[in-house]
């Protein structure tokens, strides 16, 4: 996802899911070739099986991209035909490539031809009124012949004028007839399905039908469902009992440390865990309390530490050591606030009790 899954953001998914396969954010195949390769490319090894997911419409160009990626390490090559973004379109690839199938397979043959990885595709449903399943299906044939065998796809078709990329992913109506259907008719192919997973059920129901389930926003949003899925999905692989919200915080501080020495912002690392409490009693809070205090002058790593404090019950406002004492009133203001939400429950539940009592049975809502 872009402007998502960083190597920052792929270290930190790694904890919680040992097994899943991760994948980088889209980078465009002129940006590998003539960028910084280091910045753009560079992962930790802890990160394998990792994908990187270019995109482009030269096969020349690509194919290069695709061979340096290669010597980076990546365990596959992924296109994508499917970013909905009207700056991507502009540059004549993205989702709009759905039209020409015929360039989509010259650039997958020209990877090919380079790389010993596995080079797959990831497209949605159609395009605009391009959006049956024939197109779809027809889409699919061409570029298989060129040698691609794997398919991941947004089971949603993609709106290219009105629509943002954000509404893209959940606007237009989710498809999963068409790659249940896909699977079905081309049994030879690996078929992954994304888009509208948000559950372990739904996750198990999908693989009844296809060969895999990509996650996207259901992982960043909620990322400590992913050792939901590592446990489910992949328990022969790692520990049954998959490491604490504070065990992961605590080996994200110790990454976050490493990486404020290469000259990282600490809010670089962090804006990836915000939503790994999601869920808890006192989460808004710590997501606030994240938010804010990286990017204050001297915040340390050792501030992520010392934030799982808030849920043992500690002062919260202890972590101003950590920073310049110009925010230290900041943190007692989320420490009052803590005890006036204390306040209120408890003014809320002797109002309750006396409700209770009154009618015989609790209070329900409709």
């Amino acid at each position: 996802m872009l402007d998502v899954t960083d190597r920052h953001c792929r270290y930190f998914l790694r904890l919680l899911a040992p097994g899943v396969r991760l994948y980088t954010e889209m980078i465009t195949a002129q940006a590998v070739v003539r960028g910084d390769r280091e910045k753009l490319l560079a992962f930790d090894a802890a990160e394998h099986p990792v994908a990187v997911q270019l995109a482009g419409r030269d096969p020349a160009q690509l194919a290069q991209a695709a061979l340096i990626a290669a010597d980076f390490g990546y365990d596959e090559v992924n296109l994508n035909v499917g970013c909905p973004s009207q700056r991507v379109q502009d540059g004549g690839f993205g989702v709009c490539l759905m039209l020409e199938p015929e360039v989509v397979a010259r650039c997958v043959a020209a990877m090919r031809a380079v790389v010993a990885v596995p080079v797959t595709v990831k497209v949605r449903t159609g395009i605009d009124q391009h959006d049956d399943y024939e197109f779809f299906s027809r889409f699919v044939a061409i570029v298989a012949e060129a040698g691609c065998t794997t398919f991941i796809v947004h089971a949603r078709k993609a709106v290219s004028k009105g629509l943002s990329p954000r509404a893209n992913m959940t606007v237009p109506p989710l498809r999963h007839e068409f790659v249940y259907r896909l699977r079905e008719e081309r049994p030879e192919l690996r078929v992954i399905l994304n888009g509208g997973v948000r559950s372990i059920e739904a996750i198990e129901a999908h693989l009844l039908r296809v060969d895999g389930v990509m996650l996207g926003r259901k992982a960043a949003e909620d990322p400590y469902f992913l050792t939901e899925v590592q446990q489910r999905f992949f328990a022969g692989t790692t520990s049954a009992v998959p490491p604490g919200r504070a065990e992961i915080v605590r080996r994200m501080s110790a990454y976050a440390q490493h990486e404020l020495g290469r000259g990282t912002r600490l809010r670089e690392v962090t804006r990836h865990m915000l939503g790994l409490y999601r869920g808890v009693p006192g989460a808004r809070r710590w997501r606030r309390l994240l938010s804010e205090l990286p990017c204050a002058e001297g915040a340390s790593a050792d501030l992520l530490l010392r934030s799982t404090d808030f849920f043992r019950g500690s002062e919260v406002t202890a972590l101003s050591d950590t920073v310049q004492s110009g925010r230290s009133g900041y943190l007692r203001e989320i420490d009052t606030e803590r005890g006036r939400d204390k306040q209120q429950r408890e003014k809320e539940g002797a109002r309750t009790q006396g409700k209770t009592g009154r009618q015989g049975g609790p209070l329900r809502a409709l």
